[in-house]
Order: C-alpha cells, then structure tokens, then sequence
C-alpha cells in the first residue's frame, strides 16, 4: 500500500534505527532464554536427577508465561505505548534469572523460568509494532527481518560461549550472566527509546485512530478471532517456529549427546553454527519476501520442507547427515518472518499492537506444547530410542499446523476493524 507520508530526514531514520537497536537488544536476551535449556539441560538433569519430562516441565514454564502474557502486553502497547511496556516488564528477566540460578530445586527452577517468561513476553511484538509504527508498510518484512536476525546474538550466546561457561564454572554462572545482560539491556531501552509520533502511521495514508478505552481494546480481541483468516494464521505460527526452537532450545544438546557421544562442547559448537544461520535466515527471507499477492501460496512451503527434516532427523544414524537437517532447518526458521508480514497486511493498523500480540502468544504457546508434549513422549521410551518418537511427533505437528493452513479460509486484504476495535 503506498504511502503519503513524506520520507524521513537523515538524522530522524537514524534516531529510529537506534531505538529499533536498543529494542532488539531486549529481544537478544528473550532469544537466550528461551533456547538455554538447549546446553543447560544435560548438567541440571545431572544435578537434580531430572527426567526428560520433568526438563519440559521447567523449561516449558518459561514458554507458557511468555505465551499467556502477549495479550496483555499487546493490549498495553496499544494502550500505554511501547517504551513503557517494555520498561515495566523487562526487569522481570533479571529477578528471575538471579532466581534460576540461585533455584536448589526443580520448583525454583521453574518459578524463575516463570519469571523471565514474563520479563520477555513484550521483547519481540515491542519491535514488531515499533516497525509497523515507523517503517513504511513495503519496509516491514525486510525490518523484521534485520529484527528477528539482529536478535540471534542471544542464540549465539549459548552456543559455545555458554558451553565454555559452564564447563569452566558451572550451570549457575550461565543465569547469573544472562541476569547482568538483562540488567544492561534494559538500561539501554530506558536511554535511547522514545516513541516518535509522526503525522500519519507508516505504510498508510490515513491518520491513525485514537487510542480505544481498555474494554474497546478487549473487545478488539474478540474481533480477532472472529475475522475468516485469523484461524489459519495461528494454526500455521503454532507450529513452526516452536520446531525450530524446541530443536533448538531443548534436544539439541540431549539428542548429539546420547545419539552420537559427542561432548557437550560440541554441542555448544553446533548451536553456534545454528545461531549464526539463525541471524541471517530472517534477513533472507525478509529480502525474498513474495509481497501481500503471492505469500500465501508460498507460506506452506517451507514448513513442508521442514518436516521431511524432522523425519529425517528421526531415522539418521549419521552424524553428518543429522547436523545438516539441523543447519536446514535453521534456514527454514526464517521464513517466520513472512508471516510477521502476513499479520501485518491482514489486519487494520489500529489493531497492530494485538494482532502482533495474539499472533506471538500462539506462537510461544506452541513452543511450550511442543516442549511438553516431546518431553512426555521422550519420556516414555528408553534414552537411545527416543529421538526417534521426538522428532516423529515435531514432524506430525507441522504438518497438521500446514495443513490447517492451507485448508481454512483466508482473506487477502486488511478487514475494517468494528467499533469496538477502534
């Protein structure tokens, strides 16, 4: 949709990149908690005598705060405005990380990982609206993009710098550190974030509303779920990013270990290498981006490609084959970024903040049934079979989630929000 809004000075784009930084920054350490259980999950099962099924449980906490609270916080966002949503939550990371590694039991544990859920449940829609809000609606893609891949540093901090820690030191420094970055992070925020209002929104032509009352705003959610194309989109976000971060997040260590011996440093090498393709995958594909005609019909190739990796991940005995579907499916991950996009075009501007919220809540949401439910079925079979019910069941779910997609309506213009939504 072409834009009236007369291009930004020099100086003014700078300003906003920098506050898209300082933002991304909170959404780095988002993305290195969530895939910490990945390395730390093998010294805590030592530790605290812990089953596959119990790892889940902990770890999956932190997924299911993250999930639960994006409603609120897209409805703060629209309400409140992103600085201080973000501000008022994030340092929920650091209470909870100081928490996880201080945690005597699994019960600490996962109090702590509920915790940082919360602290991070607005790091990644805060970017996502503050592009929709400031970027130009053809730019939205292609900043996510830079987004969701400039916040891969959080992944590569627990690759091997992770491992190196841990096997240095022990499991504690890991949170204790992640704690002093969260610290960090949100002192940035609060130093260089603040919400440009510019005339009209980026990427269209017509002023923005004003902002609805708290019960409008509530309603508006309703009005979500009750638009044709809403289904097919969280059917799709359940399940695609949340197999590449439960791979990611929690069996990659447990899966190179028990299957192939290798050491838990080798592991951390791995999930450098997955981390780096993982930085630059969004960016890729948000280059590549097909544009509001075409992106529906190219939205499920991808995740088919990703099943065939799953069941090959299943069956393979080969090391090198097993981190080669591993590397494709970091590469596959990226295409996350088109359905950003595809939220973005489908719904009213003045509904960004919670459609981005509802869209991400389903999307964590599916991270932690996908952690629960492999921890359970890992759980039932013998260490040296596992693996290959784990990502049966991965498989299973993203292809269902494809399907689904596929299979239920969709609109391919932006429905006019209803009063209450306004």
């Amino acid at each position: 949709m072409p834009t009236s809004t007369p291009p930004p000075s020099s100086a003014s784009l700078r300003s906003t990149q920098a506050m898209l930084v300082a933002l991304v920054s909170g959404f780095a350490l988002s993305q290195a908690y969530r895939t910490v259980a990945g390395l730390l999950s093998v010294p805590l099962q030592a530790d605290f005598a812990l089953s596959a099924n119990a790892l889940g449980v902990i770890f999956g906490a932190f997924h299911f705060a993250f999930g639960g609270m994006q409603l609120l916080m897209g409805l703060c966002i629209d309400l409140f405005g992103i600085r201080r949503t973000i501000l008022m939550a994030f340092p929920l990371t650091v209470v909870g990380a100081i928490l996880s590694g201080l945690a005597q039991s699994p019960t600490g544990l996962t109090v702590g990982q509920a915790l940082i859920g919360i602290g991070c449940s607005p790091a990644f829609i805060v970017c996502t609206v503050f592009i929709a809000r400031h970027f130009p609606q053809e730019r939205f893609a292609a900043m996510s993009g830079f987004a969701m891949g400039l916040g891969g540093l959080g992944l590569i901090f627990t690759g091997t710098p992770l491992a190196w820690l841990v096997e240095v030191l022990n499991w504690r420094w890991g949170f204790f550190s992640l704690a002093l970055l969260s610290a960090l992070a949100w002192l940035l925020i609060f130093w260089r974030v603040f919400e440009p209002t510019p005339a009209t929104t980026a990427g269209d032509s017509a002023p923005p509303a004003s902002k609805p009352s708290v019960g409008q705003a509530l309603l508006g959610y309703v009005d979500l779920l009750r638009m044709r194309q809403t289904a097919g989109i969280l059917a799709l976000v359940f399940v695609v990013y949340a197999s590449f971060i439960t791979l990611r997040g929690l069996w990659l260590g447990p899966f190179l270990v028990e299957r192939f011996g290798q050491s838990l440093v080798f592991s951390g090498n791995v999930a450098l290498v997955l981390s780096v393709i993982s930085m630059f995958s969004p960016s890729l594909f948000g280059r590549f981006d097909p544009g509001n005609a075409r992106r529906r019909r190219w939205l499920p190739v991808i995740p088919g490609c990703m099943v065939l990796c799953f069941l090959g991940l299943a069956f393979s005995q080969h090391l090198g084959m097993s981190i080669a579907l591993i590397m494709a499916v970091a590469i596959f991950m990226g295409s996350t970024i088109w359905q950003y996009a595809n939220v973005r075009h489908a719904y009213p501007v003045e509904m960004a903040g919670r459609a981005m919220a509802l869209f991400t809540m389903f999307m964590f949401l599916g991270v932690a049934f996908m952690q629960f439910l492999t921890g359970q079925t890992g759980a039932l079979l013998p260490t040296g079979d596992r693996y290959t019910t784990v990502f049966c069941v991965m498989a299973v779910m993203v292809g269902m989630g494809t399907l689904a997609y596929m299979l239920l309506p969709q609109t391919t213009a932006p429905t006019a929000p209803t009063p209450a939504a306004q």
